[in-house]
């Protein structure tokens, strides 16, 4: 490229008439030009985006690393919080006339109780984080198959006469 704007007339435009076409010459001249000035908005383009995604990782990776901090004070603060709540409840518990082992155990049930419905839902969330149907997809174009082989192997090596309910029956 000789450095000359691709959008500039060429010098011998000048002799055309207004309906007339281009030279051949001249039409790839232009199409180099609009070709290369494309190339080069492409790769700014993707200059531009790539230091977008470095800023936004670069500020995803700072606001997680944040996000973590304030997870553990609030940890910390929710289980003190927690532990004073259930002081208050002993001591109102035992004011009402209660002994110290029926007031302790009243909290520790409620204590359990928060517990199971925690590790329930958090049980949920984790199969939710599956990608069951991702699977199953996968699945059915034959790659990353949730069989293993060596299920088969052991079903070969068991008489045909067996059901599936005795195979399930069998180490």
């Amino acid at each position: 490229m000789t450095g000359e704007d691709p959008r500039e007339e060429p010098a011998g435009s000048a002799e055309r008439a207004p309906g007339e076409t281009p030279h051949l010459d001249e039409s790839i001249r232009r199409i180099r030009a609009a070709a290369t000035e494309t190339f080069s908005s492409g790769l700014d383009s993707g200059r531009a985006l790539r230091k977008l995604m470095s800023a936004d990782f670069a500020l995803s990776r700072s606001a997680l690393g944040r996000a973590l901090a304030w997870s553990a004070v609030s940890v910390v603060f929710g289980a003190s919080a927690w532990l004073l709540a259930m002081g208050a409840a002993i001591a109102l518990l035992q004011s009402w006339g209660l002994s110290w082992l029926a007031s302790i155990s009243i909290a520790t049930l409620i204590s359990l109780i928060v517990t199971a419905i925690a590790a329930w839902r958090v049980s949920v969330f984790f199969d939710y984080a599956g990608m069951h149907a991702t699977r199953r997809q996968l699945a059915r174009l034959g790659m990353f198959s949730e069989a293993g082989h060596d299920d088969d192997d052991e079903e070969a090596g068991l008489p045909a006469s067996t059901s599936a309910s005795d195979r399930a029956k069998t180490p």
